[in-house]
């Protein structure tokens, strides 16, 4: 539609406009619920009764406490009665209090609505019993989305039988699939809801709303009736709120209304969804009234100040056709900007700290209030832990999702843990969660958790069940007393785990085995488990869902218990936590809604970022944009519009501060658009926000955690005494004490050994180990010539020592043919090799006495004997072998300082041989599979060569004033070590040193 055509469309001519209606406005800078009930009391309270008999609706629930705070603030605490306020969001509450009809011949057909929770899993059954038929948790996601889809339609008044008209047949395929698919919802799902005497919960809301509309259309109440704050963004609202605009008593207060728009602008934010008076334009188009028409609800001190601030945010948000009238406009009067500041602040980290900072001030003045404002809950959750700094209790009115609390979280562990038969990592996290005690003293149960992970759980994951366990721990005398707590987390278990190896179950049966584990594991020895778990007000709101969960599990009859998890996920999701008591007096934490109506001295709006406010347009799944228009139904950038009428009317509060991460999670964000619009406007006309406070609460965000002093942290250099030092070490253990005797220092003088990770996958160190052990295995039963069979005898041994492993299937495409490739290698090289060497001894143990009363020891992969009586050390690598130089160097003396035990008789059943070779035997299994690299320095200058560097090292450690240097020389490689983080090396390391970061 042609703006001219909008115009027209919204200026109707004097004989067809309606009658006048009562419809006022408060202005954005105006305290919304301050003005309302100044008026209100202006009006009627000279009679107190008068007021009592008022009605007056407001958007939700949580304004009414706002409202009635606010009366109390005009009436300087003296008693009064108030009106008789409902919340227009909550129509049951509504029609039940006292004052407004709850049924009648209207509704005399109206059947009860049906229960949110009910109807997901009735439409959860209908999406499985079409084929091909999805597992229950994806099938419960699909109804989640055709639930919001209905409430979407029945809301805007729209029938699905225009789908037909709209999805033609030359359509894309998809569209005709999805067509058909919601037949699931366009004829199935009525059907059932008229077979169970029941309606949908957006179908009853309306239809109570419409009928009160028509009885007071035909019989005015007699007494006055206000509704304030509401938009009318809901049809059947708008229609009520035509209704109540006209009667004898009657008025509509609309929020932050600009009443300077006349029927031309108005005709462009009526085309432009995402402009902030979008709604109330096109409510008032509804009526047959332009902006200007609508008058001032009440008089309100000191109004000047704040409308120069109003008028330039609604400039700045101006229509995008319109915005060519920046280039004439003029800043009349003040602004209002003295008392705005926009903080942008490096990360979310720091926002959220500048803005407890804020809040925290607020506090040091006495009576004066602050609140954040966002749509971010993550912020808002970010702030609260901030203020805790200051034992500051603040919460968020929005509430906390049930599947983030302390016991919905519990509640998704249990059901992981179950279905995924105590895999180690869920099994420790659900039995470390704080609630679970497993009926013991909960510091005895911990005690045993620790034990567990210890002793079981950490290195190579063991079979699936708690069983497994029994058996690892009845096998391991440490872990030996954990027998009886994992029978009876075996005996707890046993009926979930009964159900989780069925292909399906019922539904109810599944739900109560798992609160059974559930309460089971979270009693203690003092309490029960239903008294620890249900309690405080997450524990009510999951009694409660839970119990309506039980209460419809019927409908869907047989879930598959593996997708148990998932499917608790989806029916948590939407479930809020809001606490009952301890909210702090003077701050507040607001979602954009909650904040429309409410007031504060100061006020933080917060996650100023596109995609948080305002949020991300998400696009339909169901429809595209055409199809959505085609049926009469709001654009997607209408949310748009309504986050920016809230954002509008936020800045009309008396001191307000813009916050925004300039990164979040490390990704650059971009201002949000409002941001931007205000930038290029101010700019334009020389305009800014207070930079000081700015510049001040950045640098004390910094300064709170920052020491009055740093001193750099410097290299340890323990010195232990020399008793305490160890005079007994491997030749691998002699490369370490070279390049980072501080390694030496932690595992053998400390003793400090590092944890294996939980369920360990194989790596690279398990990989060599099998290889090494299956050639270990080969070449001592085949020391001299091989047989014939050797490659088939070779592969065996490597199945054998894989095992389970094989099972894999990383292993067993990708690790277990480069073995075959290994083994074709291995067995053409020691054909070879027999013709003039044979195998004395593999893995065979060693011993050499130093001077000054040190041990070295060692344990070869293997030694081989020439026919002409030399000896060859060699060792298996799966990894690269060190380098020429290195060995050279003596920086890799293994090898040397094995032909040094070798030469010394040293080797346990092996004379006294000098070593001619110093062999590697690369096996990577790829190309080429296997490589032999000899040593080539002379054998002997390498063996005098290490074994003197060792003389040096062993006297030098002697010294008591020695000490034990981490990465004393930064020009060596170094591999990462398991004591690093104990060192502390990235604190002091310089970048490019030894490669660890600054």
């Amino acid at each position: 539609m042609s703006g001219e055509a909008e115009t027209q469309r919204l200026a109707p001519s004097a004989a067809a406009r309606p009658a006048a209606r009562n419809v006022f406005a408060i202005p954005a800078h105006v305290p919304f619920v301050d003005a309302l009930a100044r008026g209100l009391l202006a009006r009627h309270g000279d009679d107190p009764l008068t007021l009592s008999r008022v009605t007056l609706f407001l958007p939700t629930r949580r304004a009414l406490p706002a409202l009635r705070s606010a009366f109390l603030r005009q009436m300087d605490g003296k008693a009064t009665l108030l009106p008789q306020m409902r919340p227009l969001g909550d129509v049951d509450d509504m029609f039940e209090a006292p004052g407004l009809p709850a049924d009648g011949p209207e509704l005399a057909d109206l059947a009860p609505p049906i229960s949110q929770l009910r109807r997901l899993l009735m439409l959860t059954r209908l999406v499985r019993a079409r084929p091909p038929s999805p597992g229950s948790a994806q099938a419960a996601a699909l109804a989640a989305s055709l639930a919001r889809l209905l409430d979407q339609m029945q809301t805007e008044g729209r029938r699905f039988d225009d789908l037909a008209r709209i999805v033609p047949a030359e359509l894309a395929v998809h569209w005709q699939e999805i067509l058909e698919f919601l037949t699931i919802v366009s004829a199935r799902w009525p059907e059932i809801l008229a077979e169970q005497g029941l309606t949908d919960p957006a179908l009853h809301r309306d239809a109570r709303l419409r009928a009160l509309a028509s009885r007071w259309s035909a019989t005015p109440p007699g007494d006055p009736v206000y509704a304030a704050g509401s938009t009318g963004s809901i049809p059947a609202t708008a229609a009520l709120l035509g209704i109540i605009a006209g009667l004898p008593g009657g008025a509509v207060v609309l929020p932050g209304l600009d009443r300077g728009l006349d029927w031309a602008d108005a005709a462009l934010i009526a085309a432009d969804p995402a402009h902030p008076q979008h709604g109330m334009v096109s409510l008032l188009a509804g009526f047959g009234m332009a902006p200007e028409e609508v008058r001032d609800w009440h008089p309100w001190p000191g109004e000047e100040h704040g409308a120069g601030r109003t008028a330039l945010v609604a400039a700045a948000l101006l229509p995008a056709a319109a915005t060519d009238r920046w280039r004439t406009l003029r800043i009349a009067g003040d602004p209002g900007l003295d008392r705005v500041s926009r903080i942008d602040c490096p990360g979310a980290r720091e926002e959220a700290a500048v803005i407890a900072l804020l809040l925290r001030g607020a506090l040091e003045t006495p009576g004066r209030t602050a609140a954040l404002v966002t749509p971010d809950r993550g912020l808002a959750r970010r702030v609260a832990a901030e203020l805790a700094r200051w034992q500051i209790d603040i919460d968020d009115s929005a509430g906390q999702p049930l599947a983030a609390s302390p016991v919905g979280s519990y509640l998704r562990l249990v059901a992981a843990m179950a279905a995924e038969r105590a895999a180690p990592v869920t099994l420790l996290a659900t039995l470390k969660h704080p609630l679970a005690a497993g009926g013991e003293r909960p510091a005895d149960f911990r005690r045993g958790v620790r034990l567990l992970e210890r002793r079981l759980l950490r290195g190579p994951r063991p079979a699936a069940g708690v069983g497994t366990l029994l058996t690892l721990a009845r096998e391991d005398g440490d872990a030996g007393r954990l027998v009886p707590q994992l029978e009876r987390l075996a005996a707890a278990l046993a009926p979930l785990d009964d159900l989780i190896a069925r292909r399906t179950v019922p539904l109810g049966a599944l739900i109560d085995a798992h609160l059974a584990l559930a309460e089971w594991l979270a009693a203690s020895d003092q309490e029960a488990g239903a008294e620890r778990l249900w309690r405080g007000d997450d524990g009510e709101t999951a009694a409660d869902f839970l119990r309506e969960l039980r209460e419809a599990a019927e409908v869907l009859p047989e879930v598959e218990p593996r997708q148990w998890p998932a499917l608790f996920e989806v029916l948590l999701d939407g479930q809020v936590v809001r606490a009952a008591y301890g909210r702090h007096p003077r701050l507040s934490i607001w979602g954009p809604l909650e904040a429309r109506l409410q007031q504060a001295d100061l006020l933080i709006l917060g996650a100023l970022n596109e995609g948080s406010w305002p949020a991300e347009t998400s696009a339909d799944p169901w429809f595209s944009a055409p199809m959505r228009a085609a049926l009469g139904l709001p654009p997607a950038e209408r949310g748009i519009g309504l986050a920016a009428h809230d954002f509008q009317q936020a800045m009309g509060a008396p001191e307000v501060v813009l916050t925004r991460a300039e990164k979040v999670d490390g990704t650059p964000t971009v201002p949000s658009r409002w941001l931007l619009r205000l930038d290029m406007l101010m700019q334009r006309h020389g305009l800014r926000f207070d930079e000081v406070r700015a510049r001040d609460l950045l640098a004390w965000q910094a300064r709170q955690d920052a020491a009055d002093s740093v001193r750099p942290a410097a290299p340890p250099a323990p010195r232990p005494p020399v008793a305490a030092r160890p005079t007994r070490l491997s030749v691998t253990r002699i490369e370490a004490w070279m390049k980072d005797p501080y390694q030496i220092f932690a595992r053998d003088i400390l003793k400090l050994k590092p944890l294996d990770a939980i369920a360990a996958e194989p790596d690279a160190a398990a990989r060599g180990s099998i290889i090494h052990d299956a050639l270990d295995r080969f070449v001592a039963a085949c020391p001299d010539v091989l047989p014939p069979d050797a490659e088939t005898r070779l592969l065996a041994l490597g199945r054998d020592a894989f095992g389970a492993l094989l099972l894999r299937p990383a292993v067993w495409g990708f690790w277990w043919p480069r073995y075959v490739r290994i083994v074709r290698w291995f067995v053409e090289y020691e054909r070879e090799r027999r013709k003039g060497a044979r195998t004395l001894a593999t893995e065979v143990k060693g011993r050499l006495e130093i001077a000054g009363g040190f041990c070295l020891t060692a344990t070869a992969d293997r030694i081989d004997r020439f026919d002409h009586g030399t000896i060859s050390i060699v060792d298996y690598k799966t990894g690269s072998p060190p380098s020429k130089p290195m060995v050279d160097a003596g920086l890799a003396p293994q090898l040397p300082l094995e032909a040094a035990i070798a030469a010394a008789g040293g080797f346990d059943g092996i004379e006294a041989l000098p070593a001619e070779e110093l062999l590697y035997i690369r096996l990577g299994g790829g190309e080429p599979p296997g490589e032999a690299l000899p040593v080539k320095s002379p054998t002997d200058e390498l063996v005098a060569q290490s074994l003197a560097g060792l003389e040096r090292l062993v006297a030098l450690f002697a010294d008591p004033a020695t000490p034990y240097l981490c990465r004393p020389r930064p020009e060596l490689p170094n591999a990462f070590s398991d004591y690093d983080h104990l060192a502390r090396v990235r604190e002091w390391a310089t970048p490019g040193g030894d490669g660890s970061e600054g």
